[in-house]
C-alpha cells in the first residue's frame, strides 16, 4: 500500500458533478495516484491553484462553460508548466485534439475510455511525459497540414531535421518519407534517432507533439 504523501496528486476539472465524483473515486482506486481536488471549470481551478493547491496532473475537460479546456490548458502552460495536463473529452476530431496539444496538454483521452486506459494514460504521462492512444495518434497524423513554413525560433535543429519533422506529421511511413526527401531509408532512420536524442523523445508520437507545440506544423 502506497502512502498518500508519496502518491501523485491528480486534480479533476469538469463541469459535471457526477462525472467529477466518479473520476475521483476511480483515481483513488489506483495505487500510484490520488484525487487531490476537483474543480468545475478553469476559473475554479485557477482559484484553487492560487491558494497553493498545486497538483502534479490535471485531468481537464475540454468543453466547459466559462473558461474552457483550451483556455485553461494555455494558462497552465504559461504559468505552471510543471503541471501535466491530460485532456478529457467526448470529441475525437483531429482539430480539437491537435489544438489541445498545442495549448500544452501532454495527452488526450476520451470520456468513453475504459478505466484501465485512464490508469495507463496517467502512468504514461508520469513516465514518458505524454499519452495518446493508437486511435488518437491516427487522427493527429491524418489531420496535420505539412505544407507550412517553419518559424525562425526552432534553434538547434538542421534544415533537414525540420523537413523530416514536417513529414513525420503526416500519414506517410518512414520508407515513404525517405522517398519524399530523396534520401535512403537509413538516412531517415538517422534523422529520427538524432531527434530522439536531441529532444529526449522515444517515439513518433513524441516527435509529432514536439512539432505541434513548437510551431513546426500548423493546423
Amino acid at each position: 500500500m502506497v502512502d498518500k504523501i508519496s502518491k501523485i496528486r491528480v486534480a479533476v476539472v469538469d463541469d459535471h458533478t457526477l462525472l467529477r465524483n466518479a473520476l475521483c473515486k476511480l483515481i483513488d482506486s489506483f495505487d500510484q495516484f490520488f484525487a487531490y481536488f476537483q474543480a468545475e471549470n478553469g476559473e475554479d481551478l485557477k482559484e484553487k491553484i492560487r491558494k497553493k493547491m498545486i497538483p502534479d496532473i490535471i485531468l481537464l475537460d475540454v468543453n466547459m462553460p466559462g473558461m474552457n479546456g483550451f483556455e485553461t490548458a494555455e494558462w497552465l502552460y504559461k504559468n505552471y508548466p510543471q503541471i501535466k495536463v491530460l485532456a478529457l473529452s467526448m470529441y475525437s476530431d483531429e482539430n480539437t485534439i491537435i489544438r489541445m496539444l498545442k495549448m500544452g496538454a501532454k495527452g488526450y483521452i476520451m470520456k468513453t475510455s475504459e478505466p484501465e486506459e485512464l490508469k495507463l494514460a496517467l502512468e504514461s504521462i508520469v513516465q514518458k511525459n505524454f499519452y495518446l492512444s493508437e486511435d488518437i495518434t491516427g487522427k493527429i497524423v491524418g489531420g496535420l497540414n505539412r505544407n507550412v513554413d517553419i518559424p525562425d525560433d526552432t534553434t538547434g535543429l538542421t534544415d533537414k531535421e525540420k523537413e523530416f519533422l514536417r513529414w513525420v506529421c503526416s500519414d506517410l511511413s518512414y520508407k515513404e518519407i525517405a522517398e519524399k526527401m530523396f534520401v535512403s531509408s537509413r538516412r531517415v532512420e538517422d534523422h529520427r534517432n538524432v531527434l530522439f536524442e536531441k529532444l529526449k523523445l522515444k517515439s513518433r508520437v513524441g516527435l509529432v507533439m514536439y512539432a505541434i507545440k513548437n510551431g513546426i506544423v500548423e493546423v
